[in-house]
């Protein structure tokens, strides 16, 4: 015989025992089972099943199964009762034991493809270019005030559009929203809401000033002139153009400019500097400068038009201020306000002695009754690391551990993590409340940020019954809590139809910890799949091509490992047409050789000639 008795008999004992426990655990979960919208009556049975078969350890069965050399793998998760009959009905037969009809209820593969299809299409609709995995691009303001660049991301690739109601107001939503179905009806529009984010306060206002910065090498030499925008206030750079700085002025005078007119200025060092004008577009003015200067409010303006003997005195327009910045090193220590007090670098005397601790505000005050002393806490996005040394009433102090040798930059909005602190935040914010209602009638989907159990989503449907909305509804996984409580959260979730699943890496990575991530994050995409719920890989996504115009190695790595989910979303930069482009071309090569996480293989091009 080519498979030992007692080997076969050991994995046939095995999966006696998983499908004993997949209809304990149907019958343990019936409520939840019972309580689906019908479309997930078959997908949260498989979900349960999934739980059933994780309550064993796995890896000794697998083990076994490899031994054997029988060619069974647990890759897919989709259909886990129909698998484990067909094991054991394959065991029974090298056993030559007597096979018998199977009574418990399933359905094949074939049924389970045409569900994970119509769950896929009712999120993202129709597919670009022939590709299996949705792209999903988070829309920057320039596609609320042209129409063009709309078209150019559809063209390129974008499947479905994002808007996060954290930023900007309805009237822009709707102008996005607008252009989007201008040129595509059918795009889906998915828009999260903010959520109880715990973000730093503002900021002190910095002082009103542009600092033109041309291009110099090692030796201090400029090797490309600043490029400069000049225009009445108010008026941007056309869509796509590089830029360095802008600079407000009066427009009547700036009509009389043309290529070649110069202007000459001292700025606030008393440097003599000059801009030469390249061009017009539009209502503006193209300049360039090779002077490092700085320009601040009223900085006189001699304009020579033509000839040097024809000038004129003009003067800069008001500049917003700029945005205060805190630096702070390791072993810095870091005041954190429960009132909203505008933040403020540290203050030093003339000796360098420290006077008044750098300060900053936070978003949510009530998160000062649960954290306690020695906790971690993260800003923006995990850059700056600290520990809560002291506690008051009124505010924290952070020492800072973590932080870059030139030091981290700490600005306001940016995200505040206590990654092991139970803040007790969850749920919808007055905020999330309102604007759920220019989503439920804009939308197709909403993604729901921050959620943590089965109670935010009871909260969620809710407020979409108020609302009378039917509309996809998208899980934002960002935190251990929402890990921890997943299978509760999707059973919850999944008497909506259709339902989504966003990685919110960003987040999670910093509350779960770098080193329980990648495997959190597997442990996500495996649940999804045993759901036959869609997953959206989200966060830094070919984040250094959409914001320096140039991807890095790893990014392409992670491209190519996210078209394991079935969509992929992108967050705005300056080059996020580039961005889209790539990730359409690296999906669609990818789609070649994997499918999920099982690998294909097509025929290989040099397999014969070595």
């Amino acid at each position: 015989m080519l498979f030992q008795r007692d080997k076969l008999q050991e994995i046939l004992v095995a999966l006696d025992s998983v499908i004993d426990r997949i209809s304990e655990f149907e019958h343990k979960y019936e409520d939840q089972l019972s309580s689906v919208h019908p479309n997930y009556a078959q997908s949260a049975k498989n979900l349960v099943h999934y739980l059933a078969l994780r309550s064993f350890n796995i890896n000794i069965f697998q083990d076994k199964l490899e031994d054997l050399g029988l060619p069974f793998t647990l890759e897919s998760q989709n259909n886990i009762l129909y698998n484990m009959l067909n094991f054991r009905t394959v065991i029974n037969s090298l056993m030559h034991n007597e096979l018998i009809e199977e009574e418990q209820e399933h359905i094949n593969n074939k049924e389970v493809k045409k569900i994970l299809k119509n769950n896929y299409q009712a999120l993202f609709g129709k597919i670009r270019n022939k590709r299996k995995t949705a792209i999903l691009v988070t829309q920057p303001l320039d596609a609320a005030n042209h129409i063009e660049f709309t078209k150019t991301l559809l063209k390129l690739g974008m499947d479905c559009a994002r808007i996060n109601c954290a930023h900007d107001d309805e009237i822009i939503w709707k102008q996005i929203i607008d252009n989007i179905k201008a040129n595509e009806e059918h795009c889906k529009i998915m828009m999260d809401l903010a959520g109880p984010k715990l973000r730093t306060g503002k900021m002190k206002p910095g002082p009103k000033v542009i600092h033109i910065k041309p291009k110099k090498n090692t030796l201090g030499q400029v090797i490309e002139p600043a490029k400069i925008w000049l225009a009445p206030y108010g008026v941007r750079p056309p869509l796509n153009k590089e830029v360095d700085a802008v600079i407000p002025v009066n427009k009547k005078w700036l009509r009389k400019t043309k290529k070649g007119s110069y202007i000459i200025f001292r700025d606030s060092r008393d440097k003599k500097c000059k801009i030469k004008i390249k061009g017009k577009e539009d209502r503006g003015r193209w300049g360039s400068c090779s002077d490092s200067a700085f320009v601040i409010t009223g900085t006189l303006l001699n304009v020579f038009l033509e000839k040097k003997s024809t000038s004129e005195i003009h003067s800069v327009q008001e500049l917003l201020p700029l945005e205060e910045v805190i630096f702070l090193f390791e072993g810095d220590l870091l005041r954190l306000d429960k009132k909203a007090i505008l933040g403020e670098p540290a203050i030093y005397d003339h000796e360098g002695n420290l006077i008044e601790l750098a300060h900053i505000s936070c978003t949510l005050p009530e998160i000062f009754d649960t954290v306690k002393s020695g906790e971690e806490v993260y800003f923006n996005d995990g850059k700056i690391g600290g520990l809560v040394k002291e506690i008051y009433p009124d505010h924290l102090i952070i020492g800072i551990t973590n932080a870059k040798k030139k030091g981290g930059k700490l600005k306001a909005d940016k995200g505040i993590n206590f990654p092991n602190s139970d803040l007790g935040v969850s749920g919808l914010t007055k905020k999330d409340k309102t604007d759920l209602k220019f989503v439920a009638r804009h939308a197709d989907a909403v993604n729901f940020s921050f959620v943590n159990n089965k109670q935010d989503v009871e909260e969620l449907l809710d407020e979409l019954k108020k609302l009378k909305a039917k509309m996809g509804i998208i899980l934002k996984i960002e935190t251990k809590e929402a890990y921890r409580n997943l299978p509760s959260i999707l059973l919850k979730a999944m008497e909506n139809y259709p339902v989504g699943v966003m990685i919110a890496r960003g987040d999670l990575a910093i509350e779960a910890g770098w080193k329980n991530f990648a495997i959190i994050q597997e442990e996500i995409l495996q649940l999804c799949d045993a759901a036959h719920l869609p997953d959206i890989w989200a966060t830094q996504v070919l984040e250094n091509l959409a914001k320096k115009g140039i991807p890095t190695r790893a990014e392409i790595t992670d491209v190519a490992m996210a078209q394991r989910a079935d969509c992929v979303m992108l967050n705005k930069g300056p080059y996020i047409e580039k961005a889209v482009r790539m990730l359409d071309k690296v999906i669609r090569k990818m789609q070649r050789i994997q499918k999920k996480k099982m690998t294909l293989l097509p025929k290989l091009e040099f397999a014969e000639n070595i």
